[in-house]
């Protein structure tokens, strides 16, 4: 059985996290299997916008503790590592949501504990489940989160809030969640929600969005001078191009727009 499975259709990727016998928890073998997901459909020429979600009763349960070994086995030397890019195995299950070049959207239900909801923190947009129950669980095991949930959590959730569920591990709902800024809406159906919004961003220009979000990406991260560079440089990458125009055309048209894949058009740009 295939612990991550992949559906494309309608430039609309759908990754399922497929352990629903453990509630998707993350023992090794799955957090290769969603690392291999992320950079598949980021390498995908045909998807425009991702949408993951958990098989059975939750996003993610977090941790599978059951594998966790408690003998000296080089745990320091493996999260030190930097195995992926900026980033460990374990932070690169959730960070490569945020560098996919396309919209990540997170669907949530049931549970999303611990490294579940830092996957969930990767995502662009999230719907939750009202009823959904989260938790920076970390401290329960001693731990800190760090599969780039504080980076991730950084920007969106005020510091007193992250700090309180840091060192309580309080579980909190999902109608909670979006009123400290984990999540964007509260959802009766977080899938069907999810993918209404996918339709929708994969009919804009790919390369506009890719932009969009690679702009929005590092502005936290910049000074003024810096992000308003970075604003126009990327600009002028898509101006006058034929996507640009193909939004332009296809609005005023009132029709769908007929968009080409935004990697040809840049190497058209180049050539």
């Amino acid at each position: 059985m295939d612990r991550v499975k992949i559906n494309v259709e309608n430039h609309i990727a759908v990754v399922t996290f497929n352990r629903p016998e453990k509630m998707n928890a993350l023992d090794d073998e799955q957090f290769h299997a969603i690392i291999a997901a992320g950079e598949k459909v980021s390498h995908d020429p045909d998807v425009r916008v991702v949408v993951i979600h958990g098989e059975g009763r939750a996003f993610c349960a977090g941790l599978d503790v059951s594998g966790f070994s408690t003998g000296d086995d080089g745990i320091d030397d493996a999260v030190l590592s930097r195995t992926h890019g900026i980033a460990n195995k374990w932070q690169q299950a959730a960070w490569v949501w945020r560098s996919c070049p396309v919209p990540v959207i997170a669907a949530v239900h049931g549970v999303s504990f611990g490294g579940g909801l830092q996957i969930m923190l990767g995502a662009d947009i999230k719907y939750v489940a009202a009823e959904t129950k989260l938790s920076i669980m970390e401290m329960k095991w001693g731990l800190i989160p760090d599969m780039a949930g504080t980076q991730l959590m950084y920007h969106s959730v005020r510091d007193d809030i992250i700090r309180e569920l840091t060192y309580t591990n309080r579980v909190f709902s999902g109608v909670q969640a979006v009123e400290y800024g984990f999540a964007t809406h509260v959802s009766a159906n977080p899938l069907d929600d999810a993918m209404a919004l996918a339709k929708e961003i994969a009919s804009k220009s790919p390369s506009a969005i890719v932009k969009a979000k690679k702009v929005l990406n590092e502005a936290p991260y910049l000074n003024v001078e810096d992000g308003l560079m970075l604003e126009s440089v990327e600009q002028t990458a898509i101006i006058k191009k034929p996507n640009q125009l193909e939004a332009i055309y296809a609005s005023l048209q009132k029709r769908p727009g007929n968009f080409e894949d935004y990697r040809e058009e840049k190497q058209t740009a180049n050539s």
